[in-house]
C-alpha cells in the first residue's frame, strides 16, 4: 500500500494527451497545434467554471511547447503579478486567471500581448468569462478577444464514467460502474487524479489478487487520505 499511496501524492502532470476533450475538440486541435508549432491561430483566450481544465490546459501547452526547446513560460496571475521585461523575449506566454490582474497588472499584459504579437510570440489567457464579461480595461478586454475565444466545458459524471471505464479497458481491466461511482464521490475530481486513481488501483487489484470493488477503492483513498496525499471530496471541484 505504501507505494500505491504515494503514486496518488498530488495531481499527475497536465498534459494534452490526459485531457479528456469531451465537448472541447475544436479547442484541444488548435491547442495542439500551437504546442507543435505547427501554425494557426497564436492568441487564444479560454473560459470557464472552476474545474473546468483550463488551468490544465494552459499548463500542458507550455509544457509540451518547453519540451520541444521553445522560450515559454505559464503565469497564474493574483492583484500583485508584474510582467519582466524578458517575458516580451518569449516564444509563448500563458496567463491563467488574467481576470485577477490588478490595475497596473493589466497594463502589463496588454504591453505583453503587443509585444510578443510584433515578434510573432503567442499568447494564450484564461478567465473566468467570456472577455466581454471581465471587470478589465477596455484595451486590454479587445485584445483578448482579438484571437480564438474558447468556453471550456466541463465534464459531465457520465463523460467521466465513460472515459474511466475506457482507461481501464485499455488496460485489460474493466471497471464495475460502481467503482467509479465511489471514486468520482470519493477522489480528486479532475481527470488526471482519477485517471491515477484508476491505475493504482489496477496495480493494487493484482498484488493483492483482489478485484476492482468499492472496499478495495475505499482501502487504498483512505490509506492515502491517512497520508495526506489524496485528499477526498467534491470540494476539489473548485480548483480549476
Amino acid at each position: 500500500m505504501k507505494q500505491l499511496a504515494l503514486d496518488l501524492a498530488g495531481p499527475p502532470r497536465s498534459t494534452l494527451e490526459n485531457f479528456i476533450a469531451g465537448r472541447n475538440g475544436e479547442l484541444l486541435d488548435n491547442l495542439r497545434r500551437l504546442a507543435a508549432g505547427g501554425g494557426g491561430e497564436r492568441f487564444l483566450y479560454v473560459w470557464g467554471r472552476p474545474g473546468s481544465g483550463r488551468s490544465h490546459l494552459l499548463k500542458a501547452v507550455v509544457e509540451q511547447l518547453q519540451y520541444a526547446g521553445a522560450s515559454a513560460t505559464c503565469i497564474g496571475c493574483s492583484a500583485d503579478t508584474r510582467f519582466a521585461e524578458s517575458h516580451r523575449g518569449l516564444d509563448c506566454v500563458a496567463l491563467d486567471d488574467v481576470d485577477r490582474l490588478d490595475d497596473e497588472g493589466q497594463i502589463g499584459a496588454f504591453d505583453l500581448y503587443n509585444a510578443l504579437r510584433e515578434r510573432s510570440g503567442a499568447l494564450i489567457a484564461s478567465g473566468a468569462a467570456p472577455p466581454v464579461q471581465l471587470a478589465l480595461r477596455e484595451d486590454l478586454v479587445t485584445r483578448l478577444a482579438w484571437g480564438l475565444v474558447y468556453q471550456v466545458h466541463a465534464l459531465t459524471d457520465e463523460d467521466k464514467a465513460r472515459a474511466l471505464a475506457d482507461h481501464a479497458a485499455s488496460r485489460g481491466v474493466p471497471l464495475p460502474r460502481e467503482v467509479c461511482d465511489y471514486l468520482l464521490t470519493r477522489a480528486r475530481r479532475d481527470m488526471p487524479s482519477l485517471l491515477a486513481a484508476v491505475d493504482a488501483l489496477d496495480r493494487y487489484s493484482l498484488e493483492t489478487r483482489r478485484p476492482l470493488t468499492v472496499p478495495l477503492a475505499r482501502e487504498l483513498l483512505l490509506a492515502a487520505d491517512r497520508r495526506g496525499e489524496a485528499p477526498a471530496g467534491r470540494d476539489l471541484e473548485a480548483r480549476s
